[in-house]
């Protein structure tokens, strides 16, 4: 090989680096919210509740919520 190839060879070695370097982290951004993706997928499905029902038939999860009107009376 005479000089020019080597040249060519070194710079096309330098630019496809270069362009590593420049993707990477990316790669490694994606793949690490893939993994807190599925981290969070996992403890979603360990932490459901059965669904159980209160005296009015309705979810007792619904009931939780609900709120009362309190007036003042003179």
């Amino acid at each position: 090989m005479d000089t020019a190839h080597i040249e060519g060879l070194i710079g096309m070695l330098t630019v496809l680096g270069i362009l590593v370097l420049m993707v990477l982290p990316s790669v490694i951004g994606i793949a690490r919210d893939r993994r807190i993706d599925r981290q969070l997928r996992e403890a979603g499905r360990g932490r459901r509740e059965p669904e159980v029902l209160g005296p009015t038939g309705r979810s007792a999860r619904a009931q939780r919520y609900l709120t009362t009107t309190v007036t003042h009376h003179s």
